[in-house]
């Protein structure tokens, strides 16, 4: 790989860096490309080089990297933990440092651009499903190695994601740790419920 290619590739990161911590922190339509520019440190005009699709493809960009990097994150947390409800304490944990180290501005890499573009703009809302959908069947599967029944893991799944997600929401209105600690310890006592063979009530038909 020749120098040029080298600073080319510097240059995207930084690029996408910039746009993953501006998104996260004041979302989509109000994060101008200017800005994202002078965040990244890159040089002006580069960006249409590297995205020509404008904003939407590097929102995507942006959203597959911070996605990816918040996954690893959270992976690593869950396999330090010595049980299943210890791994989700250690999450909400995870999630609320980042949040109180931000000043509260920090919350789900992928929920303030989810909520707010995903209706107009197809290729950020397949990219956020996608994670989202990825993120779910991470905790089915810990799920399904600590004893749980795949139909039950899966549901317990989508309780444990959509009642984090709920979380961080409060938690950055509130500016307080406080809703993810009780989710936190709500959902440990649901993980020892599932593993125990619990169930969460099976949706209606």
């Amino acid at each position: 790989m020749n120098e040029a290619t080298r600073k080319g590739e510097r240059t995207r990161a930084r690029l996408t860096a910039a746009a993953a911590t501006l998104f996260q922190r004041q979302g989509y339509h109000a994060t101008g490309l200017a800005e994202i520019v002078e965040a990244s440190g890159a040089p002006r005009g580069s960006l249409y080089f590297h995205f020509p699709g404008g904003k939407e493809e590097l929102a995507v960009s942006a959203l597959r990297e911070s996605g990816a990097r918040w996954r690893a994150r959270i992976e690593a947390a869950v396999d330090a933990a010595p049980d299943l409800g210890a791994a989700v304490v250690a999450v909400c944990r995870l999630f609320a440092d980042e949040l109180a180290a931000s000043d509260w501005q920090h919350g789900c890499p992928l929920a303030t651009v989810a909520l707010e573009a995903s209706a107009s703009s197809e290729p950020v809302r397949r990219t956020c499903a996608e994670h989202f959908t990825g993120w779910e069947a991470s905790i089915a599967a810990r799920l399904v190695a600590s004893g749980v029944a795949e139909p039950a893991a899966q549901q317990t799944a989508t309780l444990v994601l959509a009642a984090i997600e709920g979380a961080l929401l409060l938690a950055r209105v509130e500016r307080s740790a406080r809703p993810l600690e009780i989710v936190g310890a709500g959902l440990r006592a649901l993980a020892g419920l599932a593993v125990a063979g619990g169930a969460p009530p099976a949706p209606a038909p």
